[in-house]
């Protein structure tokens, strides 16, 4: 064999192994990936079936109800439009508490509850993901939205007299902190 088709044979054997480890790397990021989803999201059918992934909002005023065993608690996560009942089996974070922020990932069940295998909870009065604060406040404005239409207010701005300066409005805010 002569010494250029070894190099060849050397380098297809190096790309070969470097394809090889590219796969198995990207097979186990995809397996490990858990997306956010809203639970107006949830409800509309865009959660994955079968994938674990991960839910955010506030945990609903009241909707926390403890099993005898001590460590089954089903409570309800919502985005101020949609609830979602979140069942988990475990001992929940120390800053887990109603009407306060929390993420549960864990899968989707035929019945339309969130089996959680994991649950956190917020900690920063602060910090929100991208994502969550996107989500709470998209659900925010179509809850307002939807409670303007049944009262008949119109959408646009009331108009200034003139002469009066136009104060601008403020930004909205995220409702919850994760």
């Amino acid at each position: 064999m002569k010494s250029r088709h070894k190099k060849l044979a050397l380098i297809a054997g190096a790309v070969a192994l470097i394809g090889i480890i590219a796969a198995l790397v990207l097979n186990a990021l995809n397996s490990n990936i858990a997306l956010y989803i809203s639970p107006t999201d949830v409800v509309a059918g865009k959660a994955p079936q079968d994938k674990l992934f991960r839910i955010g909002g506030l945990v609903k005023e009241g909707s926390i109800q403890r099993q005898a065993d001590g460590v089954t608690i089903r409570f309800i996560i919502t985005d101020s439009e949609t609830d979602v009942f979140v069942d988990y089996v475990g001992i929940l974070p120390d800053l887990f508490m109603e009407g306060k922020g929390a993420v549960a990932q864990g899968k989707l069940m035929p019945d339309g509850t969130i089996k959680a295998s994991e649950v956190l909870a917020k900690h920063d009065e602060n910090y929100m993901p991208p994502e969550a604060a996107k989500a709470l406040n998209d659900a925010h404005e179509r809850g307002v939205q939807k409670q303007n239409d049944k009262a008949g207010i119109a959408a646009t701005p009331a108009a200034t007299p003139a002469g009066a300066p136009a104060t601008p409005a403020a930004p909205a805010q995220p409702k919850a902190s994760y």
